[in-house]
């Protein structure tokens, strides 16, 4: 079989993260959107799917446009579409659901015909929870309460963090971590890494082989795996080189690259496996490595070998100059 001139040549549509992958809060990553512009300029589709509930599909896509993406509303698939998809399935018509979140949030849940509010009701048949900076305590215990109470508890995702042009963020999952704690409860999560949002987005685009491209391992990557997909793991975001070599089995991706630009790029110099130049020898839970080369062709050649011999922790040794000065730009020792 002949080996695709480059990675997109290998998929028809693109399933696009967009914190920590596209953008850092109000800044596009360098690169992303000429590599985006590529794929579509190739007749590949893209879906901007995004776990953070915050925001309107319209207002993602303004956002993405001001940053130099190009980006119409049925591009952008949120985990807050999922959630609202997710309850339409369970309650009936006009059901009250109790909002924790945005606006935007309860937008969807209001599109799908149900009615919302943001305090407790006996009547009240479920909960919602997605990401909002002004959630407080009185929102967490009027939530505590319905959950408490036999209410039907979706989460829209649980992602502990939230990259910004800052930093990591506490992000929704910490909240639902809150309300774990205070409810002795379980939600069901419509974000990655659960099927609803994927699906929703391979729907949308109407793909029969999809990529997935993200930053996190516990979200993108688990998210593709749960979908039957292949990942390729961009690190502009919240993964490491160091988590990445030891992630367990879910959480692997095919492929590993420093940012979008790997999407243009020969199968062979982004796809996991035993890279030229370099030696990797397992010895019980140690790695010797020799040679020269590109790092991040480490990494890969890394995990090819590590995963191979079953993961998990790991030492790493350099045996010369050049492999110590790799492993070092690689934060790995």
């Amino acid at each position: 079989m002949t080996q695709p001139d480059d990675l997109l040549a290998a998929y028809d549509a693109l399933l696009l993260d967009l914190d920590g992958t596209v953008y850092r809060g109000g800044e596009a990553v360098p690169g992303a959107a000429e590599a985006i512009e590529a794929s579509r300029g190739r007749g590949v589709g893209i879906r901007y799917v995004t776990n953070n509930a915050s925001r309107k599909p319209g207002s993602v896509a303004a956002h993405l446009n001001e940053l130099g993406f190009q980006a119409a509303d049925e591009e952008v698939s949120t985990s807050s579409q999922a959630a609202a998809a997710v309850l339409a399935d369970r309650l009936d018509q006009g059901a009250l659901v109790l909002i924790i979140g945005t606006q935007a949030l309860a937008d969807e849940v209001e599109a799908v015909g149900l009615t919302t509010t943001r305090e407790y009701s006996p009547e009240v048949a479920a909960v919602v929870q997605g990401h909002s900076p002004d959630t407080g305590w009185r929102d967490l215990a009027e939530a505590g309460i319905a959950i408490r109470g036999g209410a039907f508890w979706v989460a829209c995702n649980v992602d502990a963090t939230l990259p910004t042009e800052r930093g990591l963020l506490p992000g929704n999952g910490s909240m639902v971590a809150a309300l774990r704690t205070g409810t002795d409860a379980d939600p069901v999560v419509a974000g990655k890494p659960a099927r609803p949002l994927m699906d929703q987005a391979i729907r949308s685009a109407g793909a029969r082989r999809p990529l997935v491209v993200g930053d996190r391992l516990d979200t993108d990557i688990a998210g593709a795996t749960a979908a039957e997909l292949d990942a390729l793991l961009v690190l502009t975001g919240v993964a490491t080189p160091a988590q990445v070599l030891q992630a367990e089995p879910e959480l692997r991706p095919r492929y590993i690259s420093a940012d979008l630009s790997g999407l243009l790029v020969p199968v062979s110099d982004v796809e996991v496996g035993k890279q030229p130049g370099w030696d990797v020898q397992v010895d019980a839970d140690t790695l010797a490595v020799t040679g020269s080369g590109d790092p991040l062709a480490l990494l890969r050649g890394l995990c090819a070998t590590w995963w191979e011999a079953g993961g998990g922790p790991v030492t790493v040794r350099a045996g010369d100059e050049a492999s110590m000065t790799a492993l070092a730009a690689l934060n790995i020792g």
